[in-house]
């Protein structure tokens, strides 16, 4: 699940200042349960196909969770400014809806791209990963798009060296993607965060940046990174569910989303098989 504002951010450093780096048993346990979430992520996107609903895909997101002895994260999570906790599972996005797209009825059709984020808290500490999928046959621009985001996010992940900065990440995503012209928007509302003892804890972390600039990564530290973009503008609008985000030029969007612990020669994707 994708920070929520800054405003929020600065609030909840001021409030809710903790620990950044995670013990080695720590790590032990959100390795496993980064294992445990790839595997279930995974497993959703094989349903994904034209004729399913968005609340089909939350339901076996959290029977998926809970038949291993785990927790959702993100179900009755409330973010800073929300006025109700988060009613689900799985955030499912579809088309100009960039993130935290609450499911209900929808039907998903032939040509649709889908965004899947997902939370899960395994003995105490929480993962947070998402992906971006077709629904049945896509054109190629929303194959680029996706294509484009995915190797967004590898371009941040190796960028989460040791000693460096947020800014250093937030530059390595915005140059790749500034590598395929100007069509895409990056996202400039929301970005990346610590996680791990709650879901959203320091640093916040841009989509975009110089190097050198931001707060300074230390080693051990774990983050989840997430690149949102978009094919048109980079504006958003908060819907008046509170929770979903949309394109303000009703372009599609796309966000992939791993969390990783800071090393010398880049970011350990732990949310994987």
């Amino acid at each position: 699940m994708t920070r929520y504002t800054k405003r929020f951010w600065i609030k909840f450093l001021i409030l809710n200042f903790f620990m950044l780096i995670k013990t080695s048993e720590e790590k032990k346990i959100l390795k496993e349960a980064g294992r445990r979430l790839a595997i279930i992520l995974s497993a959703i996107t094989q349903v994904v196909k034209p004729g399913v609903t968005t609340d089909m895909l939350d339901e076996i997101a959290e029977r998926l969770i809970r038949n291993r002895g785990d927790i959702p994260a993100f179900k009755n999570y409330t973010p800073e400014g929300a006025e109700y906790p988060y009613p689900a599972t799985l955030c499912v996005s579809v088309n100009n809806e960039v993130v935290h797209g609450i499911p209900s009825s929808r039907v998903l059709k032939d040509g649709d791209i889908v965004g899947l984020d997902i939370g899960l808290t395994h003995n105490g500490l929480i993962v947070d990963m998402a992906e971006t999928v077709p629904v049945g046959k896509i054109d190629g621009n929303a194959r680029k798009l996706i294509e484009v985001t995915r190797g967004a996010l590898g371009e941040g992940i190796a960028a989460a060296r040791t000693g460096g900065t947020t800014g250093d990440i937030g530059n390595a995503i915005e140059s790749y993607v500034k590598e395929f012209g100007d069509g895409y928007g990056i996202i400039r509302e929301l970005g990346g965060h610590g996680v791990g003892k709650h879901v959203h804890e320091k640093p916040f972390i841009h989509n975009f940046g110089k190097r050198g600039e931001g707060e300074r990564l230390k080693d051990g530290m774990v983050i989840a990174l997430e690149p949102m973009i978009n094919e048109g503008s980079e504006n958003v609008i908060l819907k008046d569910d509170g929770y979903t985000f949309i394109t303000k030029d009703g372009s599609r969007s796309a966000h992939f989303e791993h969390t990783i612990i800071v090393g010398k020669e880049g970011g350990e994707v732990i949310t994987k098989k």
